[in-house]
């Protein structure tokens, strides 16, 4: 009976001291969590305000807490890429893919790639982005865009098409009309030039706006 209530009272105590450990454990994920907040608000008011050095170093900070944090590691990639510093910036895109490939880090690749005349492997970097998301018309733009560097004028129309079939505005037309009309495919560049003229906003009487009644409730 003594021995049964010893293991009783040890039983009562693990068992409270668990209790303990999961309220400091719960609190620190708390503090934790709090202070990653506050990091990467310090890190998008820098990006805003041209901070560079202050964003950098709370990015910096929260690798340090948790160093497999793809969108920090995204960021920081974004933020060398404003400065210039195109071998720290594919760097950093480069660590954002291989923890967790995403469009935005392949595609922010593709066009550090682009920027530093790395054709073939701006090329591959938008492929594996358009492979994850293929219904933004900036992507296959860029793609595009690489493809015209590569000679490959297929592809590139191809992409223009794409871009223009996905978002039908003035932007994407006017890139796909320069692209016929530099390549000499006149009918498709007066196609083109139809449905740009198509979207320009008729001049007339414009239209009344109704306000909504007040109801005094």
């Amino acid at each position: 009976m003594y021995e049964l209530a010893i293991i009783l009272i040890f039983g009562v105590l693990a068992y409270r001291n668990a209790e303990v450990h999961e309220d400091e454990f719960a609190n620190m994920s708390r503090k934790m969590g709090e202070r990653l907040g506050k990091l990467w608000d310090i890190a998008h008011q820098g990006m805003r305000e041209n901070r560079f050095l202050r964003a950098e170093k709370a990015l910096l900070t929260i690798l340090k807490i948790d160093e497999k944090n793809a969108a920090a590691y995204n960021r920081l990639g974004i933020l060398y890429a404003k400065q210039k510093e195109y071998r720290d910036a594919i760097d950093c895109f480069e660590i954002a893919s291989s923890i967790e490939a995403s469009a935005s880090s392949l595609h922010n690749l593709g066009l550090i790639y682009y920027e530093t005349e790395n054709y073939e492997k701006a090329a591959i970097a938008f492929e594996q982005a358009l492979k994850l998301e293929d219904n933004l018309a900036t992507r296959h733009v860029a793609y595009a865009k690489v493809q015209e560097k590569l000679n490959n004028e297929k592809l590139m129309f191809q992409s223009l098409e794409k871009a223009a079939k996905i978002e039908p505005n003035k932007e994407t037309y006017s890139l796909l009309f320069k692209a016929y009309e530099s390549h000499g495919r006149i009918q498709e560049a007066k196609k083109i030039s139809k449905k740009i003229l198509k979207l320009k906003t008729p001049q007339g009487k414009p239209k009344r706006i109704f306000r909504p009644k007040r109801v005094v409730i």
